[in-house]
């Protein structure tokens, strides 16, 4: 409890982190309420003003094919959050596990999961993910596999050397000398130790697998522009070259740019209270 009220009162004291609380807090309400925040309907086609401009009646301007902009701005912030939050609670708790494993009882499963993970750090997250989608088709649940495999492997590596270092702690070893199985002493004494660089990796995977579902679904791989995302709603204006219309574009990137510094900013700062260990050491997923 000590660590987290000196995090919370590091947020609060830190202007760009409260401002990224803020925004995030902002982002949950219109995840939880969209239909009761969004003006219209965010399928609905108004064939009076198609690719109109920002005005009193659309704020955010409509596309192509008249749906108005704020309203799907609005509604693709749920879709867009709980395919990051799926992707990185699934990476992370793979990663979590499979480190600790590692970690502990380390040699030839440690040798052999490690050429496995090194592999796969080999490969960009981004590049993981296309391959993985070619393969497997689009939809929501690929989409999100593909991103949490792209982070299975840093979430390992992280945990595995804080798993080596717990394990020879001297109550640790007092412990295995005891008897006590290895299971109990993971989870008893180890894991525990190896939750604070956990959060911190998570909360700053977020913003990468964020940009990951835009990435795709802008490339057409994601998730289908039936179902609004920013990343889907931007590639819109990619395949109408020809006639570009920087609203379509603008806006929703403009909800990305800021939820993923707001992810950042506040992992960067859980990082620091938490584990300055880690400091140099996390990269976007």
């Amino acid at each position: 409890m000590t660590n987290l009220r000196k995090s919370l009162r590091v947020i609060y004291s830190n202007p760009l982190t409260l401002f990224s609380v803020i925004v995030l807090m902002i982002m949950l309400i219109l995840a939880i309420f969209p239909s009761q925040i969004a003006p219209m309907d965010p399928q609905k086609a108004h064939y009076k003003a198609l690719r109109s401009p920002p005005t009193k009646d659309h704020v955010m301007g409509t596309d192509y094919a008249g749906r108005d902009i704020a309203s799907r701005v609005i509604h693709g912030v749920r879709t867009t959050l709980i395919i990051a939050f799926s992707a990185v609670i699934l990476s992370k708790s793979i990663g979590f596990a499979w480190g600790l494993a590692s970690g502990y009882f380390g040699g030839w499963f440690d040798l052999i999961t490690q050429r496995i993970v090194e592999v796969m750090l080999s490969i960009p997250g981004l590049v993981l993910a296309l391959l993985l989608l070619a393969g497997l088709g689009s939809g929501k649940m690929t989409v999100i596999v593909a991103i949490a495999v792209g982070g299975i492997a840093g979430t390992v590596r992280i945990i595995r050397s804080s798993a080596l270092t717990v394990k020879n702690l001297t109550y640790v070893e007092a412990s295995r000398s005891m008897g006590a199985h290895p299971v109990r002493v993971i989870f008893k004494h180890v894991a525990p130790q190896c939750v604070a660089p956990l959060l911190v990796v998570a909360s700053i995977s977020l913003g990468g697998a964020i940009f990951a579902e835009a990435a795709l679904s802008f490339l057409g791989l994601g998730i289908t522009p039936n179902e609004p995302t920013w990343g889907n709603m931007m590639s819109v204006v990619a395949e109408n070259f020809l006639r570009p219309l920087w609203w379509i574009a603008v806006f929703p990137g403009l909800f990305l740019t800021f939820t993923i510094m707001a992810f950042n900013l506040i992992g960067d700062e859980l990082r620091d209270s938490l584990d300055p260990r880690l400091k140099g050491e996390i990269k976007n997923d």
